[in-house]
């Protein structure tokens, strides 16, 4: 069968991106290295935040609704990092849209950090898509067509993202390396209930907000 006449993200199946863009997996080992050694302390705020939220919700998370993990741990992880900048801004279900070979990309986005103040414009990094361990293939697919959406809009050669499935979250960068081939990566597991695996997530996010927001 030829390649579709849009994809629309909730829908997306990588079998379908593949008619449209060459897209495949790839493995490098310091690929996410400059990332997650960002320089970052937590304060002792900070560390008593995360032990707290984990404390809190360990006995929950792994059974909370999509709503409830957005809700309840993953928002509060967000608002402690708190994407509120100048222009700048985390975005909650906001539309995206981009056309790649003549294919309409569009949808709603869980969450996305882009530039602007009432509405995104220029994406910079975004997180798919709270949902539970067996939803997790569908969740990588919405994932990278988002983030080859934003690739489009923002004629650039990178962007970002993250993957949260239950209590894991697994970073991902999308790079373009040719006109119409896109390559991507999907770094090792963090587990937000172990607190080395939230620092790590909360590093990686400030790393978003000080370092890639530009």
């Amino acid at each position: 069968m030829g390649k579709p006449s849009k994809i629309i993200f909730k829908d997306a199946k990588f079998d379908d991106l593949v008619k449209i863009v060459n897209l495949k997996s790839e493995r490098k080992a310091d690929i996410f290295d400059e990332w997650f050694n960002f320089n970052y302390s937590l304060n002792e705020e900070e560390t008593n935040f995360l032990i707290a939220l984990i404390e809190k919700h360990y006995n929950f998370v792994m059974s909370y609704s999509e709503e409830d993990l957005k809700m309840y741990f993953i928002s509060l992880i967000l608002a402690k990092v708190d994407f509120l900048m100048k222009n700048k801004r985390g975005f909650f279900d906001k539309p995206l849209k981009a056309k790649i070979n003549n294919v309409e990309f569009s949808g709603k986005t869980d969450f996305m950090v882009a530039l602007g103040v009432r509405e995104p414009s220029h994406p910079y990094f975004f997180i798919q898509e709270f949902k539970q361990t067996k939803h997790s293939v569908d969740a990588q697919d919405q994932l990278l067509a988002e983030m080859l959406a934003a690739i489009e809009l923002n004629k650039a050669n990178l962007i970002r993202g993250a993957l949260i499935v239950g209590a894991i979250w697994r970073f991902m960068i999308l790079e373009k390396i040719s006109e119409n081939s896109y390559q991507y990566f999907i770094s090792d597991a963090c587990d937000s209930l172990n607190f080395n695996g939230l620092k790590q997530i909360y590093i990686n996010l400030q790393a978003v907000k000080l370092k890639y927001c530009e």
